[in-house]
């Protein structure tokens, strides 16, 4: 420990005795403790395996400085471990020391989660790498409102670096935003090491889960975590996010997502009651940060999505944006894709109007070349930018099916809504036959050696055609068996096969295998490979969304053999099919928004 300019400053002690050199130096007395033996317990530690990263086994530097200030203790964890999680048998959990935690796996070892708080999971170790963290001696209570616990950390073996050909396949992990890291990691963004293991799963896992594009680094990283440094409800929210992805893979934090939820909620009540003193981006970080917590790990319901988002367009309609904000650009591109997303979910039409054909322009994190192999992905919409204008009409369908219904078959708004219902139809349907993303340079289909590239192309596909299987199926009413419908389920499972066979990106492919595998009907064909897919893309993404929907697909298919029930419209139009999911989901309790 030394003193200069008034101001104790830490500094790493080098462990001599009987005064550590640091000390010596500056002619002040050694407070450092004498090391206690570490206490060896007989689940102290940790062996991983390797764990491979797409389609290779790599493994990525960190720049963490890592603090040995802290004393031993077996008398707390930052999280615990729920044994129920999957029905695991408790005998093989006790034999299970080498297992890897991994969003990536479709369970997760049987040990304590106190040994893993700052693990990478996207890196591998090799077997002879421990993992050994410092606890406190006493938790406070996760009912106060300070950040003033003791500060400690964890120390987690160091990966080797990168071959420089996996910087594009694989995540890139990059350093703080705000500071260096300072030790222990992350504690400029909390005083306690369970919500400072939080930030870590949020950086390291969970941001690299919701994007299409970071090769030079996330955008998630670069431009909504700053914002922490001076937003309490952006920092809960990122909490409550990354909570309760855990807690749906099974594992416990001191505090509850539910209790960061509320504290943004809060949060963003009282910003908004600032009027014009807010921060724009500020506020419209919480919210869209909420809106992922709803549709992506919450077991909430839909109409709190519609709820957040009609938030977000109000705040951005009344405050004035910066078109030269990056972070206000990727706040507005994220509303636009949960827009439409939970129309196609709840069947209702988008908040926002239609996105003119050349105003989505890839959007590229902060630094990114322009001759990048990515420069035609966006981050957020992958290869989709130009089919999202598209999309957006098509979800506008369903609604306006409905008007149309409410109308006597007699009347002259009838007959307008009719011939605007067909023309936008023929020429969603025209416009989706048309489509084809636009390339980057060198790049073949199935063909080009970037594995990456090949899953965000294949993704994009998986859109067009489940977007006509909507279209066939819920807007014009084609029956199931209808060769168009199958052909076009056909596809889209295929392309999401491919997206999953290739290891890139799958985040936002829930909803054209969603939509494919609810049509799908060959037991030992179509149905065998959405069912594989679903287990790629759960094991994955670890969302709860994803688990909710492939429950509802489950029951879908459990109908197959029953008359499908049909409803009578009041304006005398030919009988249509309902979507038999929305009643699944009804009876099954979840809410699904695609996410």
């Amino acid at each position: 420990m030394k003193q200069g300019k008034g101001l104790w400053t830490k500094k790493k002690c080098d462990e001599n005795r009987p005064k550590c050199s640091r000390c010596d130096e500056n002619g002040v007395e050694c407070v450092y403790a004498a090391v206690k033996p570490r206490q060896r317990r007989k689940r102290d530690s940790l062996r991983l395996g390797v764990l491979t990263a797409g389609a290779h086994s790599q493994e990525y530097p960190t720049s963490r400085r890592l603090s040995q200030a802290s004393c031993f203790s077996d008398d707390s964890s930052y999280f615990t471990w729920r044994d129920e999680y999957h029905d695991r048998d408790s005998a093989n959990e006790a034999e299970d020391d080498a297992a890897l935690f991994s969003p990536l796996e479709p369970t997760f070892p049987g040990f304590s989660i106190t040994e893993l708080a700052s693990v990478d999971p996207l890196s591998g170790y090799t077997e002879s790498e421990e993992i050994v963290l410092f606890t406190k001696e006493k938790q406070e209570s996760p009912d106060q409102q300070d950040d003033t616990l003791p500060a400690t950390t964890s120390i987690v073996p160091r990966p080797r670096s990168s071959s420089p050909e996996s910087t594009i396949v694989s995540p890139i992990i990059v350093g703080s935003p705000l500071f260096e890291f300072t030790p222990p990691a992350f504690s400029e963004f909390s005083e306690r090491p369970n919500r400072r293991a939080l930030v870590d799963h949020f950086c390291k896992v969970l941001s690299h889960l919701i994007v299409f594009r970071e090769e030079t680094g996330n955008p998630f990283q670069q431009l909504i975590l700053p914002l922490t440094r001076k937003s309490p409800p952006v920092m809960n929210a990122i909490f409550a996010l990354a909570c309760a992805h855990l807690e749906y893979r099974g594992v416990d934090n001191l505090e509850k997502s539910l209790y960061f939820h509320h504290r943004a909620i809060q949060g963003v009540a009282q910003l908004i009651q600032q009027n014009d003193k807010v921060d724009r981006n500020e506020v419209l970080a919480a919210i869209m940060l909420l809106v992922y917590y709803e549709c992506l790990v919450q077991k909430g319901h839909s109409n709190i999505v519609a709820g957040h988002l009609k938030g977000f367009l109000t705040i951005a309609h009344t405050t004035t944006p910066d078109p030269s904000d990056p972070a206000g650009i990727f706040l507005e591109r994220a509303f636009r894709f949960y827009d439409v997303i939970a129309a196609l979910s709840n069947g209702t039409a988008p908040l926002s109007d239609p996105p003119t054909a050349n105003c989505l322009l890839p959007l590229s994190p902060l630094g990114a070349p322009v001759t990048s192999p990515l420069c035609n992905v966006d981050t957020l919409l992958g290869m989709s930018t130009t089919l999202w204008p598209i999309i957006h009409r098509l979800s506008t369908l369903v609604s306006l099916k409905s008007e149309l219904s409410l109308q006597p078959p007699s009347s002259t708004k009838f007959a307008v809504l009719q011939s605007e219902f067909s023309s936008t139809a023929q020429a969603i349907e025209r416009a989706l036959n048309e489509w084809t993303p636009i390339l980057p340079a060198d790049f073949i289909p199935d063909s080009s050696p970037n594995a990456h590239v090949q899953s965000i192309y294949h993704n994009a596909l998986s859109y067009r055609h489940a977007s006509l299987v909507y279209l066939y199926r819920t807007v014009l009413g084609s029956e199931r068996e209808d060769e168009l419908v199958q052909k076009h389920v056909r596809l889209t499972l295929e392309h999401c096969r491919s997206t999953v066979d290739h290891k890139g990106p799958m985040s936002a492919l829930l909803w054209p295998l969603f939509v494919a595998s609810c049509e799908a009907l060959k037991e030992e064909g179509d149905r065998v490979l959405a069912e594989r897919v679903f287990k790629e893309v759960d094991r994955r993404q670890g969302m709860r969304n994803i688990g909710e929907a492939w429950e509802v697909v489950r029951g879908v298919w459990a109908r197959d053999g029953f008359k499908e029930e049909e409803e009578e419209v009041k304006s005398g139009c030919e009988v249509k099919p309902k979507e038999i999911w929305r009643e699944v989901a009804k009876e099954v309790g979840v809410n699904l928004v695609f996410g």
